[in-house]
């Protein structure tokens, strides 16, 4: 019987693998680079290379600059304030036509800096992990916990069908044929992250809670979900008194949020209804400085600056609040954050072998019985796997190429880079498919192409080359061009022992026919 289950588990694996692998490698891939997504943002948006302003913020001073762009009538406005990672201030506030408006602003002047045109890591790397952009009715949400519900099945039976799970982590015979070393890179990749593996498909499903399980607020709330609103997350708003009102000193609040929080300073400012008697602002604490994601709030009268209410997480939402901090990763520690950008980096090579394996057991036999499997399955891997890579460097070669204001065939700048990323991708499925048994050789040297065109652009376009960034000690454009760089060496070494490969696989062959001749 305990054959029998191991069988079925080692169907559940494979095919689950085989299926959505895919899938799995996208969400692995961007929540992996999301990791850096503000290092990213600004290395898209030079503009915002500010160093760290040597004074605190003031607050009532980037009202001033605030009441300029906002509309009058707008309802409201928000401003997250400057961090280590991101030392700028973002406005989001709504135009008169009811569409969400983002400005970035240079802390130290107050001075509004020129629309970046790109949605860059915060606004498309990072969402495209949770939703893949796919708004219809929340299909994105439902295809990635479709994903991870097949992840933890994945992980699940790997570990029932290796029974020498803990031997597998310290064999690696890279110089054995193909399938053998890309198993054993499957095995070492997936014990050595499977603690990790685990925890961050797991919280993945906890964070979005509301979305895969609305019963569990509607069975309790009923219809009134604001209420639950109020309760789990300190949702607090007053009508407005369509009477005219006046605007306290914001950095007074700020001070008394603070010693509320014990020291820690708020991350976000939220104006509603401003101007109006009935104002209202809303501070949050930040997240920097602890694991969980908190929620805890201050509300203030805007104009008198008194305390109208505030509001800690109850334990249900704190745990839950902690689980997304575990995997959002949002504290200040940068070893930690490293070490997820590496084993977010070992599930893509788990995945990625996991495929090849499957390829390469099944390569002859498929060929000898006339099956497409292995060509439908390898052009889905290539497409995956290094398609979505070639896709994402091109989102960054055309941030670097593009002119800001650019705009073709009535989309702008952002919109046309997502469009380059979408429309290489199909390119590489295309590419995989046509070109069986070379797309692989081939999309590696796009790769690193690509990965040192990146760098090169960034140096032409904005004067930021490496050796700049290095002895300014910015790291977050030297540590991108770094990563890039490194990339390209993986990727042409990877080209090269392909080439090498088929090169010595063709002399075998031809050595065969010749004998055979004789």
């Amino acid at each position: 019987m305990g054959s029998t289950f191991r069988e079925s588990m080692a169907w559940l694996h494979t095919w689950a693998g085989v299926t959505l692998g895919a899938l799995l490698f996208a969400i692995f891939w961007m929540g992996t680079l999301s990791v850096f997504d503000r290092e990213i943002d600004r290395w898209m948006m030079p503009d915002t290379r500010l160093a760290a302003s040597p004074t605190a913020l003031s607050l009532d001073r980037l009202v001033d600059g605030v009441q300029t762009l906002v509309p009058a009538d707008a309802s409201r406005w928000q401003a997250a304030l400057p961090t280590a990672r991101e030392p700028l201030v973002q406005l989001r506030y709504a135009d008169p036509d009811r569409q969400p408006v983002t400005r970035h602003l240079d802390p130290a002047s107050g001075t509004v800096l020129p629309d970046q045109g790109t949605l860059a890591g915060t606004r498309f790397i990072f969402p495209f992990h949770y939703n893949l952009h796919l708004g219809w009715r929340q299909l994105g949400y439902w295809l990635v916990g479709l994903a991870a519900m097949a992840m933890l099945a994945l992980l699940v039976s790997g570990v029932v069908i290796h029974r020498k799970i803990f031997a597998d982590f310290f064999t690696f015979r890279w110089a054995r044929k193909l399938p053998r070393s890309s198993l054993d890179l499957h095995n070492l990749t997936g014990v050595l992250g499977l603690p990790f593996h685990f925890v961050m498909t797991l919280s993945g499903l906890i964070i979005f809670f509301a979305i895969y399980f609305p019963n569990v607020i509607e069975s309790v709330y009923r219809e009134d979900v604001a209420a639950f609103a109020r309760e789990a997350y300190g949702l607090f708003q007053r009508e407005p008194a369509g009477q005219p009102g006046s605007l306290a000193s914001l950095d007074a609040m700020a001070v008394a949020a603070t010693r509320i929080w014990g020291g820690d300073p708020p991350y976000s400012v939220r104006v509603w209804h401003p101007g109006d008697a009935n104002s209202t602002i809303e501070m949050r604490r930040t997240v920097a400085r602890s694991v969980d994601m908190n929620v805890d709030t201050v509300h203030f009268d805007a104009a008198s600056g008194a305390v109208l209410r505030t509001h800690t997480a109850p334990p249900v939402v704190h745990v839950q609040r902690f689980i997304s901090g575990i995997h959002f990763i949002q504290f200040d520690h940068w070893p930690l954050r490293w070490l997820y950008f590496v084993l977010g980096l070992s599930g893509c090579v788990m995945i990625a072998t996991g495929y090849i394996y499957w390829l390469e057991t099944r390569r002859k036999r498929h060929a000898a019985q006339g099956l497409p499997g292995v060509r439908i399955v390898e052009g889905l891997t290539v497409g995956g796997v290094t398609g979505i890579i070639i896709a994402t460097l091109a989102f960054f070669v055309s941030n670097r190429l593009l002119p800001l204001g650019a705009a073709f065939a009535g989309y702008e700048r952002a919109a046309l880079e997502v469009w380059v990323f979408y429309l290489v991708w199909l390119v590489t499925f295309a590419h995989a498919w046509a070109r069986p048994g070379r797309a692989w050789r081939g999309q590696c040297w796009t790769i690193a192409a690509l990965a040192v065109l990146a760098p090169v652009l960034n140096w032409a376009t904005t004067g930021d080359h490496l050796i700049k960034t290095v002895l300014d000690g910015y790291w977050p454009v030297a540590g991108m061009d770094l990563l890039l760089l490194f990339g390209a060496a993986i990727a042409a070494t990877t080209a090269w022992r392909l080439h090498r490969r088929g090169a010595m696989a063709a002399e075998r062959t031809e050595r065969h026919v010749l004998k055979a001749a004789d």
